[in-house]
């Protein structure tokens, strides 16, 4: 059975990874100065976390690297203020979704209306121990509907991955570890090929590797073993679990719209990706 955070994370996600996917939010960073992809993903992630040091970014965003985060900050700030970057990043994935959508479907009452209900819920939650949705939260929040729907499923996303964060700290699984489990969930084998960690020192891999063979969770052939199968399913489901508060701001039927709108939208930016 299918839980709401579950079928909402669903019908968000692909809003939200029309900032990595998609031309114009490259587009939008490199105009401002940024050098590269991941000098522009970083500045305006984190700037909703204030200037803070590369050490709060790396803890912040979990599963990246040891060093990654600290290629990119603060030197991404000290030319282009966080601010640019930031709105940057909302004019950029606004327009992909504008494009995608068509504008039948980006000026249709039923946007709207997600993004009003989108935006119920990323506003109904509370922020303790969240950290990056905290963040998020103090961000204006667009007129646009389109832009406010982007903005809107982005701190939904926060909001659930720092809610991932502890299942992961729960369960003792680290960043690179946590993209492992993912490779392995995906049927990506070798796990080491994945997109997100293929580039790391071969010597760091081998010892993550080696240390999930340890505790049971991979096999001599680097696949998931029952224990390592049932860590991922419970990580996955505490998660879900943690991701539920935003949408109790929502009643039944507003809860029943809010899906019934964004299946088209979704459908739609779906499809331009396949």
């Amino acid at each position: 059975m299918t839980t709401t955070p579950r079928r909402m994370f669903e019908l968000l996600e692909p809003i939200c990874l029309v900032t990595f996917f998609a031309d114009e939010c490259n587009e939008e960073m490199a105009a401002l100065g940024h050098r590269t992809y991941w000098d522009g993903y970083f500045a305006s992630r984190a700037a909703p976390l204030g200037r803070v040091p590369a050490e709060v970014v790396h803890a912040a965003f979990y599963n990246f690297a040891e060093g990654e985060a600290a290629r990119h900050i603060p030197s991404a700030w000290e030319t282009i203020p966080a601010e640019a970057s930031v709105a940057a990043r909302e004019r950029g994935s606004a327009a992909s979704v504008r494009r995608i959508l068509g504008p039948e479907l980006a000026g249709s009452p039923g946007l709207v209306r997600a993004a009003d209900l989108t935006t119920k819920a990323a506003t109904s939650a509370p922020t303790n121990g969240r950290m990056m949705y905290a963040g998020m939260r103090t961000l204006p929040i667009p007129s646009d509907p389109v832009a406010r729907l982007w903005h809107s499923a982005t701190v939904l996303r926060e909001h659930r991955g720092d809610g991932h964060i502890a299942a992961l700290l729960a369960a003792g699984i680290g960043g690179t570890e946590s993209h492992v489990l993912a490779a392995l969930d995906m049927e990506i084998y070798p796990a080491e090929s994945f997109g997100r960690i293929h580039h790391l020192p071969k010597a760091r891999l081998r010892a993550v590797m080696d240390g999930l063979r340890e505790r049971g969770l991979i096999d001599a052939d680097g696949r998931f073993t029952d224990a390592g199968r049932e860590t991922k399913r419970r990580i996955e489901a505490v998660t879900d679990e943690l991701a539920a508060p935003p949408y109790d701001g929502l009643t039944p039927a507003e809860l029943d719209e809010l899906i019934a709108v964004l299946e088209p939208i979704t459908a739609k930016l779906t499809a331009d990706r396949r």
